[in-house]
């Protein structure tokens, strides 16, 4: 990919993999790898940071006799996550605009 992706952006992802579904560690890195390159040793700092900033819950479950750790996005994630959108829409369209002519 051409297109370096910032802090904000990966945040962003992040947090709208997580309200899709609670999910584990190595799941929301594999979603994320769809949409760019991002290795775990990158992602769990992001995930604590979050966790941290209280937009992200953590549990523990146990799965194949080992405690595996789930994330779940807060209303204070979700609101988050909703201004994230509407700053993407409003620079997707800006860039749209220049980048195609429109």
């Amino acid at each position: 990919m051409v297109f370096t992706a910032g802090s904000a952006l990966l945040d962003a992802v992040v947090l709208s993999v997580v309200s899709q579904g609670g999910t584990y560690g190595y799941k929301i890195t594999q979603d994320v790898r769809k949409i760019m390159d991002v290795s775990e040793s990158t992602l769990y700092p992001v995930l604590r940071r979050l966790q941290k900033d209280g937009c992200l819950e953590t549990y523990d479950m146990e799965f194949q006799g080992r405690n595996r750790r789930y994330y779940k996005i807060t209303s204070n994630g979700m609101i988050v996550l909703d201004n994230y959108r509407n700053e993407w829409r409003n620079f997707s369209n800006n860039v749209n605009g220049i980048l195609m002519g429109n």
